[in-house]
């Protein structure tokens, strides 16, 4: 049900958009400097920790993946906001900060997708019923 998850995913967005602003103020920054990806990240990482101490209910893990799929078109709504235009008269700072991010993305994903242990094999195995099966990737 979507419903359920909405207060920590609000509880979340508060928090975010609180240290957004506060780093855009501490930056001399009058905007919210990443407030929705710190919020983002925030619900990921509560909802992982839930899940491992198992406090988290199957119908509330269910509303939390719909609200994390919502989560490009909030991006793009929040962009859709940003003067882009006014961002790039200001100095090569915005294009330098979007090249670099970029850049630190795609050198991060290889280290990333390492994640679990090398030693692990390919093969899985599934139980069926009486019978024990087997699928080899």
């Amino acid at each position: 049900m979507v419903i359920y998850g909405v207060a920590l995913l609000s509880i979340c967005l508060l928090t975010g958009v609180f240290l957004g602003d506060l780093l855009g103020n501490i930056l001399g920054i009058d905007a919210n400097v990443g407030g929705v990806g710190i919020a983002m990240l925030m619900l990921i990482l509560l909802a992982e920790y839930l899940k491992k101490k198992d406090k988290l209910k199957a119908p509330t893990q269910e509303g939390l993946s719909f609200w994390s799929a919502m989560y490009i078109p909030i991006v793009i709504a929040m962009s859709a906001q940003q003067n882009v235009a006014a961002a790039l008269d200001g100095g090569p700072l915005a294009l330098t900060a979007g090249v670099a991010a970029v850049v630190i993305s795609w050198a991060i994903v290889p280290l990333l997708s390492k994640g679990g242990n090398s030693n692990e094999t390919l093969e899985s195995e599934m139980t069926g019923g009486d019978q024990r099966v087997r699928n080899i990737r």
